[in-house]
């Protein structure tokens, strides 16, 4: 009997332990409770200073995973694997999330520090009142060159025909990037929809070809770098990056306008520290913090107060914080539909394989 009741305590006993350990894989595999707040962001998109300072003033354990693209993160979400608190995904991203059901509304009363938000970057097409995102960084796409090695200064999409840059350009390989240049080059939004519009822009970017040395990936910033080529159409941040390497590179946005994007902080419907998620978007957007992240990233912030804390040969470059002109003539990507997408996507392939 003694053996049975022995028996019996240690099956108990290991039973105990079982459970506790099962109860620790969960939290560091991402199921999150009142005390532990689970974020998927980009990869090197935070000041890691921050989550530990989050973590002192909060008492809440962070546990922090990266994707690589929207389109993992969302499948990731979409499976429901791992339940995340806090993501950080981009503007299209976001209006397709909120069709799948795959965002929760966001309580503003909990988020005191939204006030800082510039209102310039509130309130837009993508999420009407912000009620499932709030900004997290911001950029353009524009144009990074090497003065050294041309000879005119880039000051419009325009000038991307000038003869001199035979063979000297290399694109970024997104079709609403580069129709969206096209059409900006010709006075439209980048946004259009009329046929016969996006016509006339796939026949102007057609005589651009001899000027085209490559339409690449992500490698076009390694390029750029080596010197393999002197000018390209890329993001302000990998343009930020190219310039830290080369420090005599330039950007620019050109006058006639250009696509703003943003990354936003959201919170999926799956989570389970939604009070969590909520603290943390306003710790963040709390100005000294968001100041730090700024610096550290490298990224333009969309936290008013928080740029005025920035040292001013950051907050004051307008390459990459540009002024409410040019703001003004900037556009977010809007969701196109399913069949008008599929036509910019043709018209830019067919651009592709035009001969020089």
């Amino acid at each position: 009997m003694k053996s049975l009741i022995r028996a019996f305590v240690a099956a108990l006993v290991a039973s105990s332990i079982l459970l506790l350990a099962i109860n620790h894989l969960n939290a560091t595999e991402g199921f999150s409770g009142n005390n532990t707040l689970t974020i998927y962001n980009w990869g090197d998109y935070i000041d890691s200073n921050l989550i530990d300072k989050f973590e002192e003033e909060t008492g809440m354990r962070v546990i922090y995973e990266t994707f690589d693209s929207n389109e993992a993160m969302m499948t990731k979400i979409e499976q429901g694997g791992t339940n995340y608190d806090l993501a950080m995904p981009s503007e299209y991203a976001i209006d397709k999330m909120k069709q799948e059901e795959l965002l929760m509304e966001l309580d503003h009363s909990k988020i005191p520090n939204l006030k800082h938000i510039d209102p310039r970057f509130m309130d837009l097409p993508f999420d009407e009142g912000n009620r499932y995102s709030v900004p997290y960084f911001w950029g353009t796409v524009g144009i990074v060159y090497d003065p050294n090695e041309i000879d005119i200064e880039i000051k419009s999409w325009n000038d991307l025909w000038d003869p001199s840059l035979r063979n000297e350009i290399l694109l970024i390989d997104g079709a609403r990037e580069v129709m969206g240049f096209g059409l900006n080059s010709l006075g439209y939004s980048l946004n259009d929809k009329d046929h016969s519009h996006l016509q006339e822009t796939k026949e102007k970017l057609d005589t651009l070809t001899p000027n085209i040395k490559a339409i690449v990936g992500d490698e076009i910033k390694t390029l750029i770098q080596n010197g393999d080529a002197p000018i390209g159409i890329v993001w302000s941040g990998m343009a930020a990056e190219i310039m830290w390497e080369v420090e005599h590179m330039q950007y620019v946005v050109p006058e006639e306008g250009s696509n703003l994007w943003f990354d936003n902080m959201v919170i999926p419907s799956t989570a389970k520290n939604v009070d969590g998620a909520h603290q943390f978007i306003n710790f963040i957007l709390d100005p000294e913090n968001g100041a730090a992240n700024a610096e550290y990233v490298g990224y333009s912030t969309p936290n008013q107060a928080a740029v005025e804390l920035l040292p001013e040969d950051i907050s004051g470059d307008e390459r990459f914080y540009p002024s409410e002109e040019l703001t003004a003539r900037l556009e977010v990507y809007e969701n196109l539909g399913k069949e008008m997408l599929a036509y910019y996507n043709e018209l830019f392939l067919e651009f592709k394989m035009h001969p020089k």
